[in-house]
């Protein structure tokens, strides 16, 4: 019997590591001052300095960007995968009302091919300099026997700094205004309800499937977006209660996160259209309303909580930052959210 080496297992050592020192390069145009050691060590590490913060909380968050690699890989488009999971992670410590400090991620595939995953990593290092985060490590493991020829899974992590007398959610009343932010699409959620329709027809990426006015690849790949830059814009204008980011459970399972006991939310969902490809996953799946509302952000992808005085004031700073925003509710007595609609 011939010796067994680990490439004839299916890992080889020497192309990762070929692979990672060839993005060193571009992981490093990240990182910022804060940012100590090089690429390539056991550890990343950042300076626990932050300048201009009396009492600096760390909010930490770590997300996958979930089937949603799946209709990447069919299309062979990877890159937006990067913005999708950095994005996310974003928007989940800017809940709180946190700003970005670093960022890692984890890339596992059945096999490592260098330029799928110098793609992702692309993507990843953009959507971290458009936000002012170092992507400071990751880990990359190649795992045949897992992940099936073909497959790959990302995950990030990603910690912020806030002062602790900004820390949201405070101040959240009944009587609170709610505004609508519009999402880019469906972000990272409800694939695997995608995959299941495109099995059926793979050759539908590459169409317009009719009212998209783009093929279907391009509306399902649009990257997940960050709400940082219009928030951090908005909360030097107005008085903010609350954000909620919609993810998976759509509304009415993540507005009540950031709800005190006694607090439920009023939504009028005839406040807003859904992006076109909601109506067309709608249309192919047969899904009803409430369980799309439940699956999808439907394309609302932000939801604000702020004293209803400032409801014009909130949506004239958003407009003037071209964003499409809202006055979608507010906050009532009770619990949960309450679709005020009949749809």
């Amino acid at each position: 019997m011939s010796p067994l080496s680990y490439r004839d297992a299916g890992v080889d050592i020497d192309k990762k590591n070929r692979t990672l020192a060839g993005i060193g390069a571009r992981v490093a145009r990240t990182w910022g001052p804060g940012v100590l050691g090089e690429v390539g060590a056991f550890g990343g590490m950042f300076s626990g300095r932050f300048a201009g913060l009396e009492d600096p909380v760390l909010v930490a968050t770590n997300d996958g960007v979930g089937t949603k690699v799946r209709v990447a890989a069919r299309a062979g488009r990877l890159g937006g995968l990067g913005h999708d999971i950095v994005n996310h992670c974003v928007n989940d410590v800017l809940v709180q009302g946190a700003t970005p400090l670093f960022f890692l991620d984890y890339f596992a595939s059945s096999v490592l091919e260098p330029a799928r995953f110098a793609e992702v990593i692309e993507g990843m290092a953009e959507a971290c300099e458009a936000v002012g985060a170092a992507l400071l490590g990751g880990e990359t493991a190649e795992m045949p026997g897992v992940y099936a020829p073909g497959e790959l899974d990302l995950v990030g992590f990603l910690v912020g700094v806030v002062e602790r007398r900004r820390v949201w959610p405070q101040g959240v009343a009944v009587g609170d205004a709610l505004i609508g932010l519009r999402a880019s699409g469906l972000h990272t959620n409800g694939y695997s309800l995608v995959n299941r329709l495109l099995d059926g027809d793979p050759g539908a990426l590459g169409r317009d499937p009719g009212g998209l006015g783009e093929t279907l690849a391009d509306a399902l790949l649009r990257p997940h977006r960050a709400y940082l830059e219009p928030v951090l814009a908005l909360r030097e204008q107005v008085p903010i209660h609350a954000l909620a980011h919609v993810t998976g459970g759509g509304l009415q399972d993540n507005l009540p996160r950031v709800l005190p006991p006694g607090v439920g939310a009023e939504v009028d969902r005839r406040a807003w259209r859904p992006n076109p490809v909601f109506e067309w996953l709608v249309a192919q799946s047969g899904i009803d309303a409430a369980e799309a509302y439940h699956v999808f952000n439907m394309g609302c992808g932000l939801v604000i909580a702020l004293p209803p005085a400032h409801l014009e004031r909130a949506l004239g700073v958003l407009a003037g930052r071209g964003e499409e925003a809202w006055p979608i509710g507010r906050l009532v007595k009770g619990q949960g959210v309450r679709f005020c609609d009949d749809l």
